[in-house]
């Protein structure tokens, strides 16, 4: 019996595959590049019943490292080493098995129970913070941003001396909306340790959610050589993150070149993942009327093995958009109708959040990228206030706020445009677009004064904004 570094108790007798263990985790918790390094712990001892800090078994941790990847084959490997993990749990500790059995609740996709494990492993083994990551991963895909933030606070008094702590700590706070805690803790994360990419990705949210610009495109290209040695996908949402403040001072030629070389263009095309980052970009430059070319045709080629995938519904309704506007009408039918028959018989309480919510919202996205704004409207409007449920943060899912937005624009119904820009000005008022918009909605609806004043605002922020590409 050794413990790894965080003196947690590891069942087995090889240093080498503790410190394999010790470094999937710092991999894990750093969205490293080289996670693949817990395989290494299973040849240094094939019958290790739990690597590190929380992944549990050696077996179940690579199971992990497998599940987060995506995919049917991906699931198949994981649970072949889920059932190595599991024909040695008797000689497991009580830490192992609870991950085991954590595990293997998210292979069979029933992150309802999985969670459960991670909370129990929580408050009895609160230097677990790779089973911390994993909860908050399960959190913010089923829309508990409480969660997430509860589970950091258990165990931070624990663990005041891990850099990586303050920015799990950090990304909660952001998800509640509170946002100053969530800068102050991200920012003394990455003092602590400056390649702290969980970190930077927390302080990102905080700073586009404020609107601040200048301070993000600062901050994270400042921090990006660092990305270098993070996961492909990470490396491409870090990216993403630092194309939206370009997306909102509107340096276009900026973000297509970020979307060219650093996210589609150094992505790993068949990783659902990386595909996503994509996405989310082509269509926010699409709504900002940018002609993308032919990256839509380009990136629906490697969509097909998502049809039939349905990892998130918040997933599933982007590959779904991107299916239409590459000319993929044929898969995105296919699509539709198996998300249909996935909520059916997915376990029940996900079920509402596939039927109810999902699939409308599936309709929506695929009404608005045929450009039948009516439909899109009657489809999104409904399940708006619950696509919380379907996965993502906060800032991936204002994306559907934009494509409702987007359509009431284009059917000039004004009175509701208006009511969604208000709001929106109220979080952000320093974006032009949102200025220009509202200018016009104003105008249509008869406002004069504050159309003029909204349209001067726009003028000043764009004059303002277009110093800054100069000097990018």
């Amino acid at each position: 019996m050794l413990k790894d570094a965080s003196e947690l108790e590891i069942t087995t007798d090889s240093s080498a595959a503790v410190d394999a263990i010790n470094g999937f985790v710092d991999q894990l918790l750093g969205v490293g590049n080289d996670a693949q390094v817990i395989l290494k712990a299973i040849e240094a001892d094939p019958t290790c019943a739990m690597p590190s800090a929380g992944v549990a078994i050696a077996n179940a941790q690579v199971a992990a490292f497998y599940l987060f990847a995506g995919g049917s084959v991906a699931l198949t490997k994981a649970k072949s080493y889920l059932n190595l993990a599991k024909s040695h749990l008797k000689r497991a500790n009580d830490r192992e098995k609870l991950y085991v059995a954590a595990i293997e609740a998210w292979a069979n996709r029933d992150i309802a129970q999985a969670i459960a494990h991670h909370e129990a492993i929580a408050i009895a083994f609160p230097r677990d913070l790779a089973s911390v990551h994993l909860a908050q991963y399960h959190y913010r895909n089923s829309g508990n941003s409480q969660g997430m933030l509860l589970i950091a606070e258990i165990v931070f008094a624990a663990n005041r001396d891990n850099p990586y702590m303050y920015g799990m700590l950090a990304f909660g706070l952001e998800e509640c909306h509170r946002l100053a805690e969530a800068e102050e803790y991200g920012r003394q994360a990455i003092a602590l340790k400056r390649d702290n990419r969980w970190a930077h990705h927390a302080v990102a949210h905080v700073l586009e959610t404020q609107g601040r610009l200048e301070e993000g495109i600062s901050l994270m290209e400042s921090l990006s050589d660092t990305w270098e040695y993070g996961s492909s996908a990470f490396y491409g949402h870090l990216w993403w993150h630092t194309s939206l403040y370009y997306l909102d001072i509107e340096n276009f030629p900026k973000v297509l070149e970020i979307y060219d070389t650093r996210i589609w263009g150094r992505a790993k095309k068949d990783n659902g993942h990386e595909q996503i980052n994509a996405i989310a970009l082509l269509l926010r430059l699409e709504l900002r009327r940018v002609d993308v070319g032919s990256r839509w045709q380009e990136l629906a080629a490697y969509l097909q093995p998502r049809i039939h995938e349905h990892t998130l519904a918040f997933l599933d309704l982007q590959y779904i958009y991107a299916l239409v506007r590459g000319g993929k009408d044929d898969w995105a039918a296919e699509m539709l109708e198996s998300m249909q028959t996935h909520g059916e018989n997915v376990l029940p309480y996900a079920r509402p959040t596939w039927i109810e919510v999902g699939v409308p919202a599936a309709r929506g996205m695929i009404a608005h990228a045929r450009g039948d704004w009516e439909n899109a409207i009657a489809e999104l409007e409904p399940v708006l206030p619950d696509l919380y449920s379907t996965g993502g943060s906060h800032a991936q899912r204002d994306l559907f706020e934009q494509i409702y937005l987007d359509a009431l624009i284009r059917d000039q119904q004004y009175h509701k445009t208006l009511n969604v820009l208000e709001k929106r000005n109220a979080a952000r008022s320093n974006i032009p677009v949102i200025q220009r918009e509202l200018a016009n909605a104003y105008s249509q609806l008869g406002h004069t004064d504050e159309a003029h004043q909204a349209a001067q605002v726009a003028l000043e922020l764009s004059q303002r904004y277009q110093k800054v590409e100069q000097t990018v």
